[in-house]
């Protein structure tokens, strides 16, 4: 039998990095929990970037979300230079050149 404590680690990683549901949870529950804890990460990182949440509209949010899911928070700084990479490197979007040069010196370019 999982302790205590592995079973809210087995908890907290369904809820933020994808893990599998633990046993006895309601799997749409956690799926509701999961989505909206990766809205609100959506929206720190958003308030971080509005540049590209202008140049996005709508889409930011899908793209935020779906870069996101399975990823554990890593705050919202980090976030959204892993997110501005991953835009910049699918091509969604490219920061203002200035920008740029501070993105790719932090991720050791």
């Amino acid at each position: 039998m999982p302790t205590l404590a592995e079973r809210q680690s087995a908890l907290v990683t369904a809820l933020v990095s994808g893990g599998s549901p633990p046993p006895g949870f309601d799997v749409d529950r956690l799926k509701a929990a999961e989505n909206a804890l990766l809205r609100k990460r959506c929206g720190e990182v958003a308030r971080r970037l509005p540049q590209a949440r202008a140049h996005l509209g709508t889409q930011f949010d899908d793209a935020f979300v779906a870069w996101a899911r399975g990823r554990a928070p890593a705050g919202s700084s980090r976030d959204a230079t892993g997110f501005i990479a991953h835009l910049t490197d699918t091509g969604l979007w490219s920061p203002p050149r200035a920008r740029r040069r501070i993105l790719w010196r932090g991720r050791g370019k």
